[in-house]
């Protein structure tokens, strides 16, 4: 390929938004290696991604060690390993040979080296030491590690859908206010816009100036309520985005940074992890009550665009179709089987139907209850009485303790 300068390379493979420790500690170095590896064509992203695997179990076989020089040479490992992670998909992006399968390659491997190396960063400690507090942490980084990165997926995929819903009900009401439109708008796409696309492109920009530049009448502003309630984050976060740094401060990557360089680094791992945890688990509440605040956005906005929609009390139209209405006639047919009706006397001799409340059986010698509680009428004709304990049941025998040894 043709050789690119340093500044196009950061330019065509840096994100817009990263971790802090990405943009400082990885960006620097990542980019210049990816100028020279991207002249060999043998390197490929997914090889880089088994080497950045490889290296990750190699820290986690000097962690185990325990020892001072062996943990400083697993967190070197490990920050090589990060290093390499990043360029496998910087230089996908730079070649344009990114493929589905090298992005799953890349996560499980991610979620491999982080397990592994967590077990035995711990382990190293444990073992002579003998300190239960260790497996306590393993634990701890292992399912923060999980529940980050599971987290983010749903909430972007409750994001991505909530976008896809507020698009499809513009469209639509669009089509009907302008049926003479409609070619024009199948091609142009509904004329929706997001707040935070316009401030993605314009992170210095306010969103009153981003609303007027975009002059469209639908300008969709999913964190509305979250910005209200902390005016001062638009403004951290505008300084931040100058270094491309992301307003999330401690997210996946700083946590594991912590737990496996800085805390092998400076002797502290128990507290650093537990820093490090706390603080992971802070943003992520915040990023849950930043999400919460935008799904009742998302509510305030569907009600605007489609206000006459009621759909309280009825049945979704998909549950009318396929599978579900398959199963809805199993479950029918199913009842309706006399076999599966209530137990006769002669099944269930204890069997009492579901007690009616304040209801009095003409047959019973029970008197009506005046007290608000409910009655349970006493069993009449073949049902069988409650026996008592120890009370041997009609036409039964009770045999001596010890009879049936005897017998």
């Amino acid at each position: 390929m043709a050789r690119l300068s340093l500044r196009a390379v950061q330019k065509l493979t840096c994100k817009k938004r990263d971790a802090w420790w990405t943009v400082f500690l990885v960006d620097p170095v990542a980019t210049r290696l990816l100028l020279v590896m991207a002249r060999f064509r043998f390197i490929t992203p997914n090889r880089v991604t088994w080497a950045a695997l490889f290296i990750g179990l190699a820290a986690g076989g000097f962690f185990l060690k325990g020892d001072r020089q062996s943990l400083i040479i697993g967190a070197l490992l490990y920050h090589l390993s990060f290093i390499l992670d990043c360029i496998d998909g910087k230089l996908a992006r730079l070649k344009g040979t990114g493929t589905v399968f090298g992005g799953w390659l890349d996560y499980v491997f991610d979620r491999i080296r982080v397990l592994f190396c967590a077990l035995a960063l711990m382990g190293g400690q444990f073992f002579p030491q003998d300190d239960e507090r260790y497996l306590v942490a393993a634990l701890v980084v292992v399912f923060l590690d999980m529940l980050r990165y599971v987290d983010a997926l749903q909430i972007y995929k409750m994001r991505m859908s909530m976008r896809a819903k507020i698009e499809k009900v513009t469209k639509s009401r669009a089509e009907a206010e302008q049926a003479e439109r409609e070619a024009q708008e199948a091609a142009e796409g509904p004329q929706v816009v997001f707040m935070e696309d316009l401030l993605r492109e314009n992170p210095h920009t306010s969103t009153e100036d981003l609303r007027a530049e975009a002059g469209v009448s639908n300008v969709v502003d999913l964190h509305e309520q979250f910005r209200g309630q902390f005016p001062w984050y638009t403004r951290i976060r505008r300084a931040m985005l100058r270094t491309r740094v992301r307003p999330h401060l401690i997210s996946g990557i700083e946590f594991q940074m912590f737990v496996f360089i800085v805390g092998p680094l400076i002797g502290q791992i128990l507290w650093t992890t537990a820093v490090s945890a706390g603080l992971l688990i802070t943003f992520e509440l915040v990023i849950m009550y930043k999400f919460w605040l935008s799904t009742r956005d998302f509510t305030r906005v569907m009600e605007e665009l489609n206000p006459d929609a009621d759909t309280a009390g009825t049945i979704a139209p998909h549950l009318h179709r396929g599978r579900h209405r398959q199963r809805g006639a199993a479950q029918a047919a199913l009842l309706a089987d006399e076999r599966y009706q209530a137990p006769g006397p002669e099944e269930d001799p204890f069997f009492q139907p579901y007690p009616q409340p304040n209801v009095a059986s003409p047959e019973s010698d029970v008197p009506d209850q005046t007290d608000g509680l409910p009655h349970i009428p006493r069993p009449h004709g073949d049902t069988m009485p409650i026996r008592q304990f120890g009370q041997a049941l009609p036409g039964t025998s009770r045999k001596a303790p010890g009879a049936w040894e005897n017998s």
